[in-house]
């Protein structure tokens, strides 16, 4: 069955960095687009960025771009997202995301939490 396992949330200040991980399995990693998206608290889940079976091609929110940067490496079946000059309003769950067989599956989230 499809399992997706995000790592390397925490708590950082305002204009630092984290980098997320998901560990895929289930699925041929290598032949599906992943996602990152979030939920903060009271709002909505969000999509965050996308990246394309092969990584050429990628997706980002506005809200994100130029601070995220998504990556996969399909050896390892795992997806990154690299977050730089973080803001408190990016504090949230961040959740890793596959559509297999036209159903979602997820995570089970990483909190980031961006704070002085």
């Amino acid at each position: 069955q499809v399992q997706l396992v995000e790592s390397g949330g925490g708590l950082v200040q305002p204009g630092g960095s984290l980098r997320l991980s998901c560990a895929a399995s289930g699925f041929t990693f290598s032949s599906y687009t992943m996602s990152w998206y979030r939920q903060a608290p009271g709002k909505q889940r969000e999509f965050i960025a996308n990246i394309f079976p092969g990584g050429g091609s990628t997706n980002y929110v506005d809200s994100v771009k130029g601070r995220f940067t998504i990556s996969r490496d399909n050896a390892k079946n795992t997806v990154y997202l690299e977050m730089n000059s973080l803001k408190p309003e990016d504090t949230a769950v961040y959740y890793c995301n596959v559509q297999y067989y036209s159903r979602n599956h997820w995570g089970q989230g990483a909190q980031v939490t961006v704070s002085s």
